[in-house]
């Protein structure tokens, strides 16, 4: 008789069982898909993140592999300490070669510098110090070089802004100034005027002289950060804060500009994806960049903020879908042992009447299967709805975790900076993890779920089924159970 003719009517015949199997496998079919549909709608999430924020990558000296190297001048006999030397310098010209990489989405870089009143442009001091406090050292303004303003944190978030003229742009001069609008009130400068600034010379012996380096004022921008009651430093208040090009703070040391430009002390790179840092790596030393030197070092903050509890819930998802799967697979099994044992007469006769083993099996995999397929129907149905809505409570308690304790640290002390206040300007902006789920059923899932219940079905039949192999019927039927 044909297998499966006797599998349509054994089911038939048992409906209780028939409803008991596809009730089951619907269980494990829908929780299998819903773990496959949050799995793909938090890969589509991170690949969406990727795209939108990227990963920073931070360039500048490695002082301690500068010194194994041996490069710099030694200390002297004489108590004199060791010099760096110009290979330590991160030339402008070679930074704009790295920012030209396919990889690198926008790219900024920047120079610390401090700058000495003159006659004509003098530090803005509302509160005098106190009588006999020494102020060797604060009396400066604060010149920082900068290749885009608006890469500026207080310029990004609004703390700043230009009131007048234009800021310092990539194609800015090596004597273009912007000059805080109280220091412009106070010098009666506007946008236009030229003046001098004294830059901070180092003698051979290591003593300090000034020497005045032109300028032109290009914009005047406005701090929202009211002028203290006491008194403050003058290098740490927001008013004296004045910003140049990369050249300009080059030219603030009292250094000529070379061929390539001013030197750089800090590079940012944004990559276009997180997992662009070897080609990035790449790229920088074909421009000629010493990789043990200058070391690229990745700040993927803002991708591990967005993608974390999103992540974190594809991982649960996937660790659901492998306990469902095994724990289904066992539980069928187990049912499936315990129907062949039921049927021990039914399969002696059977094989008895000439009926081969695999075929024995085929019928008992067929009955299987044909409970998995209504299962699989069923479980397309209800499993998006199902999916979002485990899947937006799961990740609201991810996104609640994360808030409380948020990946990576805020800005931290810029340590290259005498003054130890200033901030790392290119820190990546505070951003709110990814908080929703897009569930999308596709064809891809329904696939794969199908794939997965045919084979547990498949699994839970053969494992028990081996035993039918080893059957011979004059056992079955003399020994009976």
């Amino acid at each position: 008789m044909n297998l499966f003719k006797r599998a349509w009517w054994r089911l038939r015949g048992q409906p209780g069982k028939t409803v008991m199997l596809v009730g089951l496998f619907t269980v494990i079919c829908t929780l299998v898909l819903s773990g496959f549909l949050i799995q793909s709608a938090a890969a589509r999430a991170a690949e969406s993140a990727k795209n939108s924020v990227g990963a920073v990558a931070t360039m500048q000296l490695d002082l301690n592999a500068y010194l194994d190297a041996g490069k710099g001048t030694p200390a002297g006999d004489d108590g004199q300490p060791g010099m760096i030397g110009p290979d330590a310098d991160l030339p402008r010209a070679l930074v704009d070669k790295i920012c030209a990489s396919s990889v690198v989405a926008r790219c900024n870089y920047t120079k610390d510098g401090v700058a000495a009143a003159t006659d004509q442009v003098g530090l803005h001091q509302p509160v005098p110090p106190p009588t006999g406090q020494d102020t060797t050292g604060v009396d400066f303004f604060k010149a920082d070089g900068v290749r885009d303003l608006n890469s500026v944190k207080d310029f990004r978030n609004g703390d700043s802004k230009i009131v007048s003229g234009s800021g310092i742009t990539p194609d800015s001069g090596s004597d273009m100034v912007v000059i805080e609008e109280r220091v412009a009130e106070d010098n009666d400068l506007k946008v236009g005027d030229k003046v001098k600034l004294n830059a901070n010379v180092m003698k051979p012996d290591g003593s300090l002289t000034t020497k005045e380096t032109d300028f032109v004022v290009s914009g005047i921008y406005r701090n929202n950060t009211a002028d203290p009651s006491t008194y403050l430093p003058p290098m740490h208040a927001p008013s004296n804060q004045i910003y140049v090009t990369v050249d300009g703070a080059t030219r603030l040391e009292g250094r000529k500009l070379s061929a390539d430009g001013g030197t750089v002390q800090t590079a940012t790179f944004t990559l276009r994806d997180p997992d662009d840092l070897d080609r990035l790596k790449a790229d920088a030393g074909a421009a000629g960049v010493d990789p043990e030197i200058f070391p690229l070092s990745v700040n993927d903050k803002q991708y591990r903020t967005l993608v974390g509890p999103i992540g974190k819930t594809a991982d649960f998802a996937s660790l659901t879908v492998w306990l469902v799967a095994v724990a289904g697979t066992v539980i069928l099994a187990l049912i499936i042992a315990s129907n062949l044992r039921e049927r021990r007469k039914e399969m002696g006769i059977l094989l008895s009447l000439g009926e081969k083993k695999p075929k024995l099996l085929g019928q008992h995999l067929v009955e299987v299967v044909a409970c998995a397929l209504p299962a699989i129907g069923l479980a397309t149905a209800g499993s998006q709805f199902i999916a979002q809505g485990v899947g937006d409570h799961l990740l609201s308690g991810q996104v609640s975790a994360a808030r409380d304790s948020p990946a990576g640290q805020g800005p931290q002390p810029d340590l290259t900076d005498p003054t130890g206040t200033a901030l790392q300007e290119d820190a990546p902006e505070e951003v709110e993890p990814i908080d929703s789920i897009d569930i999308r059923l596709g064809a891809g899932d329904i696939g794969a779920v199908g794939a997965t219940g045919l084979g547990i079905a498949a699994l839970a039949t053969l494992v028990p089924g081996i035993r039918v192999l080893r059957l011979h019927p004059r056992d079955i039927l003399t020994k009976g159970d």
